[in-house]
């Protein structure tokens, strides 16, 4: 019997797939970024370090909210249950659990619609650019693209024989 080479993702057998440390590291990057916003928003840091943007107009905007919840709030949240999903999901215990793949899938396409929907909402409604913004849009994008190998895991994986 041959044995089965590691799969590309995995690398040694039993080791930590490489797209959930860089999941980690994207999510910790999202997150670092909403709570410097957050900070912003709650009027804890006066002014954003924004060189030429226009990350004022952005953060003062009637769309800073979302359903009455500050926009980097929900960004706290959601970067900070991918980065813990991402770090249980590099421990032995856990690679294979299909819960930890759930949460770094959902999670990730959540984040990346909507950075689609803010950005969207920037260009074409605010007409101002916020570089926190578009550095979040970017881990986001990001974050869903290393994310994307969690999908054998959530639709379960099929027996070599079949």
């Amino acid at each position: 019997m041959i044995p089965e080479a590691p799969s590309p993702d995995m690398g040694e057998p039993g080791a930590a797939p490489v797209n959930r440390r860089i999941t980690a590291v994207l999510a910790l990057a999202g997150l670092l970024i909403a709570v410097y916003t957050l900070l912003h928003k709650l009027g804890v840091i006066v002014s954003l370090a924004c060189g030429t943007g226009t990350c004022e107009v952005v953060q003062s905007s009637r769309w800073s909210d979302f359903i009455g919840v500050p926009v980097p709030a929900w960004g706290v949240a959601g970067y900070g249950a991918v980065l813990v999903a991402s770090l249980m999901g590099v421990q032995p215990r856990w690679l294979e659990d299909r819960r930890i793949a759930a949460v770094l899938l959902g999670g990730s396409v959540a984040a990346f619609l909507f950075s689609v929907y803010l950005t969207v909402l920037e260009a074409f409604v605010i007409h101002a650019w916020c570089r926190w913004c578009i550095g979040s849009a970017v881990a986001a994008t990001l974050l869903f693209g290393a994310a994307l190998p969690e999908l054998k895991k959530v639709r379960g994986r099929v027996p070599p024989d079949r």
